[in-house]
């Protein structure tokens, strides 16, 4: 019971050998790490950013400082005066949103009336070929129209004719 017991997540038997494997854990694990070492790039890479990065940490550091400093010996003067700087900062504030605003809404107005341009000019392109297309019908249709007009004109002018014959032939008038 006790050699199951210690068998478990200590990954040994007797004399700290896993049940599987047969080698000591020590062996083991060796056989996971790789056996070659860094290469010359990545410890120069090492070696270069090493410093660099504590470097940035301290200046960090210090930059946490004096901001703590800062506020600690501008906090009776941001008091004593917060009866006029409140205001302003809420004018300035206001202020800086009316601008950002103005120009965001500036950019959604001139961007579509790009997009406009561009759908005009794209359609204004495409239009010669209607416009000749629609031109030619009218020119058909004012064609056909004068064929119909100048057919109804004969078919009326030869009725009067033909009533002007029969009424002259006739007598048309009678005296009295």
């Amino acid at each position: 019971m006790a050699d199951r017991d210690r068998s478990g997540i200590y990954g040994g038997g007797a004399y700290g050998q896993q049940q599987g494997g047969g080698r000591p854990m020590g062996e083991q694990v060796k056989g996971m790490i790789h056996d070659k070492g860094p290469t010359a790039s990545q410890a120069l890479t090492v070696a270069t950013l090493f410093p660099l990065g504590g470097l940035l940490l301290v200046l960090s550091g210090l930059a946490l400082a004096a901001s703590t400093v800062g506020l600690a010996l501008a906090t009776p003067v941001f008091l004593l005066f917060s009866p006029v700087l409140v205001p302003a900062a809420l004018l300035i504030g206001t202020a800086v949103a009316g601008f950002l605003t103005s120009g965001a809404l500036g950019l959604g107005g001139l961007s579509s009336l790009t997009c406009l341009a561009n759908t005009a000019r794209q359609a204004f392109q495409r239009t010669p070929d209607y416009v000749e297309e629609a031109r030619r019908r009218m020119a058909e249709a004012a064609a056909h129209a004068g064929h119909k007009t100048a057919q109804a004109g004969h078919g009326i002018q030869s009725k009067a004719q033909e009533a002007g014959a029969g009424t002259g032939a006739g007598g048309g008038r009678t005296s009295s």
